[in-house]
């Protein structure tokens, strides 16, 4: 867990910590949030504060407002994350997990670019990559299948990332920019969704014979340097029945 301070607004804290409560089955669903006069006193802050973050709550469908109950916890299964929203909750809390979140099945090796891989890396089909894999799991099963494509070059500088273990000292990313002394300026994200084949299947551990027939989420993020060189390109294959979810500010 991180160390930095969190800045966000009071109401986002008080989301924020019971949307950790949730996704991570610590509070179950059909069970209730105190009431909004104990959450302000708990927190010391208005119940204006806490109906927003309750608000909040509301709309990522965490939670459902029951007339002369209370606030109830739903079941439903978290958004996937892309890698390039990995990235940016790694920077900002220190972990790439989301709520509730785990990642399992740490593989790596070096292998033959695909043709999609080589122009999306700008190398040649055929090339030499570091293809590291993982799969993001919550309490309701896969959250994403992951998959890092990345130049061999860089192997002979952190030999780790060719190596099927959950990498130390930082991501990936992070790795390569301490060791090129290049830092990563800028990403391109793109989102799909498309009918899963047979080896999408057998990564997301279904029957490969029998696939379910509704379209998955796909994500992909090319990270570039400051010299202007891909060196990543990561593609994000989400669970079935997840969905993509992201959220900004908005101002007048």
């Amino acid at each position: 867990m991180s160390d930095q301070a969190d800045n966000r607004a009071p109401y986002a804290q008080i989301a924020a910590h019971y949307a950790e409560l949730i996704t991570s089955g610590a509070l179950q669903p059909g069970s209730l949030l105190p009431s909004i006069k104990s959450i302000a006193k708990e927190w010391q802050v208005s119940t204006a504060t806490v109906e927003k973050a309750l608000a909040k709550l509301r709309n990522e469908g965490l939670v459902r407002g029951i007339h002369g109950i209370g606030t109830e916890v739903l079941d439903r299964p978290a958004p996937m994350s892309s890698g390039a929203q990995r990235q940016d909750r790694g920077r900002r809390t220190g972990s790439s997990w989301g709520s509730g979140e785990r990642s399992d099945s740490h593989q790596a090796a070096v292998v033959s670019a695909p043709r999609d891989v080589a122009q999306a890396l700008n190398i040649k089909p055929g090339s030499d990559v570091i293809r590291r894999r993982r799969v993001y799991r919550d309490r309701h099963g896969i959250v994403a299948h992951s998959t890092s494509w990345i130049p061999a070059r860089y192997e002979k500088l952190i030999p780790q990332l060719a190596k099927g273990e959950r990498l130390t000292g930082g991501t990936s990313l992070q790795l390569i920019a301490a060791a090129t002394g290049r830092p990563i300026t800028h990403r391109i994200d793109t989102a799909s969704a498309r009918v899963l084949t047979p080896e999408d299947a057998e990564l997301l551990e279904l029957d490969p014979v029998k696939p379910p027939a509704e379209p998955v989420v796909v994500m992909t993020a090319k990270f570039v340097d400051s010299d202007g060189e891909v060196v990543e390109y990561g593609v994000d294959l989400g669970g079935p029945g997840r969905t993509w979810r992201t959220e900004s500010e908005v101002t007048a």
